[in-house]
Order: C-alpha cells, then structure tokens, then sequence
C-alpha cells in the first residue's frame, strides 16, 4: 500500500509546482519515493507470478520515473510532475507494457500497448483480424471485463486502410493504441487490500499484453 503522506505530497506538488518549493521540501521527496519503491518491492513478485515472462529481477527503483519534466519542448514549464508514474519496463524497445499512475483521485493501472510504430501497430489490427474470437475471448472474460476499460483516446475516424467500414469490428481496429485500465481510488491505495487487488489485475490483464506479444513477433 502507499502512505497517506505521498499523496499529500503530491497534492502540495500540484499546488506548488517550482523550484523554490521543491528545494525546501526535498526530503518530503526523498520519503515519497522511498514509499513508492518500496511498493513498487512488493508488486514485482506478483506481477512475475501472473507474467512468467515478467522477470522477477526487476529492480523497483528502476522502474520509478522522474517526477522532473523536460519542458524543452512544452507550452507547460511546471518543472515537476504531480504523479510518480511505474514502468515495469527493462528495456526501450516499443513493446506492449505494464505502467502504474499514483496521482490524487486520478490513479490507474494499465497495460497494452501504447502508439504502436505502424508496423506494429499494422501487425496487432492483421492479428485481431485472422483470430477475432481469440481476442474477444479475451477482453469478453469476467477477469478482464470486470476490472478493466479498453481505451478509446486515440480512435481513427475513418477505417484503417485495407478494412471495410463495415468489418464487425471495426471499432476495435480503428484503434491507434491498444490500453487497458484499471482505476484505482485513494482509499484503496491507502489499504493493505491494495496488493491482493493488483495480483487481481496483473492475472486478468496477462491474457490480453500476451496476444500483443504475439501479435508484433509472429
């Protein structure tokens, strides 16, 4: 679980977002990491048991981004993030991925795959396409569909080239990312539930970042 004491940090983030603030509350920081790796510790085991080619290995701080921004290129200078973002991610090649969002009220789980180079992405509409059943087996099953939301945020408007507007699923293929996530409230991170929760959602998910593995490899 979390302590209460990260999320008001990040809450203090969020309303004092420079550098002069975050100077002086430094070692604020420095807790709210440690608790967050120390989570990020309890999870890895749970996350290999449900993902056997998930590698129990994992170094938690590893897997714990910056909460600095890099602005260079944004109209938002905020110099910090109001969130400690989890990519349990080894490597930086684009492949599907399981990433964990801690932010006030506004906390997710998720895995998939998001914007897919095209070749990929070319490779996961041909895979839904050939074995459709296969697929809706799988976000259709109680393990998944009770927990977890496909994503629609980057939806084409039209058919992808090469499908009729008509195809069955068509919506599933105008899709430009393939996400599923899970919400997660304060009060449940809060709790020691938290991680039986997230075993829950490691093992219904699995089936799902599986058949893209397969998808862009085949």
């Amino acid at each position: 679980m979390i302590k209460k004491e990260t999320l008001d940090f990040l809450t203090a983030v969020a309303e004092n977002n420079n550098r002069e603030w975050f100077a002086e509350h430094k070692a604020l920081f420095e807790e709210a990491k440690a608790d967050v790796i120390s989570f990020v510790e309890e999870l890895i085991p749970l996350l290999a048991a449900a993902d056997p080619t998930f590698p129990l290995e994992t170094q938690a701080k590893k897997c714990v981004m910056r909460i600095y921004r890099d602005v260079r290129f944004s109209k938002n200078k905020a110099p910090y993030k109001n969130n400690f973002g989890i990519s349990f991610k080894q490597n930086k090649d684009s492949s599907p991925e399981y990433y964990l969002h801690l932010q006030p009220g506004k906390s997710f789980f998720a895995a998939g795959y998001w914007m897919p180079e095209a070749s990929h992405l070319k490779s996961i509409r041909e895979e839904i396409d050939y074995n459709t059943s296969e697929f809706l087996e799988i976000i259709e099953a109680s393990a998944f569909k009770e927990l977890y939301q496909l994503s629609t945020e980057d939806t084409l408007k039209k058919a992808p080239k090469g499908y009729d507007a008509n195809h069955p699923q068509i919506e599933l293929l105008k899709l430009k990312s393939y996400i599923a996530t899970f919400p997660i409230t304060d009060k449940e991170l809060l709790k020691p539930t938290i991680n039986n929760q997230l075993k829950q959602a490691f093992t219904g998910v699995y089936p799902f970042v599986q058949f893209l593995k397969k998808a862009i490899v085949e």
